[in-house]
């Protein structure tokens, strides 16, 4: 048996539905401005291949747990996600409702620079996600909504997705080799905004779920 230099940190991982199995998480990658109307909606208008940020794998809150309000920001934005967890052999194991948690006036900031937004989405507690439901050969393609202590702020439908889930992945395999364990947050729909400690934040996808969480 190995000794540690230091203490190995447990291995993340989310509930899968029906399982007393969890998907344990590798990595966590997303891709930015998926929709339309969200893309106009921070600036741009057009269908270039779908560009890529990533998430650690320890970024996940698991369902039912509260979100600390984080650290160096005072614009804590939520972005609603159809998220696609990958299994043996690149496929897709099944999908789940995310929540990609953004320190806007960070990555604001970082775009105005041109530097990397690691730290405006790559942050502790920044990925808070649904038990994973398994893939029954259907790819979701309903509504998609999320709201703030009962009022709706974001809700389209997961077909009005830029790149569709297949392209998603074709694309995300030229890059890396998808492996089990893997998890991609697909984009979200217009609406994104501000949240603050005590917000209730309820999120669903026709199809595969729902999740709710309290910033604290």
């Amino acid at each position: 048996m190995t000794d540690f230099a230091v203490t190995i940190r447990p291995q993340p991982t989310v509930p899968v539905q029906g399982s007393d199995r969890p998907f344990p998480v590798r990595r966590i990658l997303c891709v930015g401005r998926n929709y339309a109307a969200h893309r106009r909606e921070m600036g741009g208008d057009d269908r270039d291949p779908p560009f890529f940020f990533s998430k650690p794998a320890d970024a996940v809150v698991l369902p039912g747990a509260d979100v600390p309000y984080p650290s160096a920001t005072s614009d804590l934005h939520h972005e609603i996600e159809l998220v696609v967890a990958i299994g043996d052999g690149g496929a897709i194991f099944g999908f789940a409702v995310g929540v990609d948690l953004t320190r806007r006036d960070l990555q604001n900031g970082f775009k105005a620079k041109g530097q990397p937004w690691d730290a405006a989405k790559g942050f502790d507690a920044s990925a808070p996600i649904s038990a994973i439901v398994r893939n029954a050969g259907v790819i979701p393609q309903g509504r998609i909504a999320l709201s703030v202590n009962g009022e709706t702020k974001q809700a389209g439908e997961v077909a009005d997705m830029i790149w569709s889930v297949e392209e998603i992945l074709v694309e995300a395999g030229k890059l890396w080799k998808l492996e089990a364990g893997d998890l991609i947050f697909t984009g979200t729909p217009e609406g994104v905004g501000p949240l603050i400690r005590g917000d209730l934040v309820e999120g669903s996808v026709e199809g595969v779920g729902a999740l709710s969480f309290r910033i604290v």
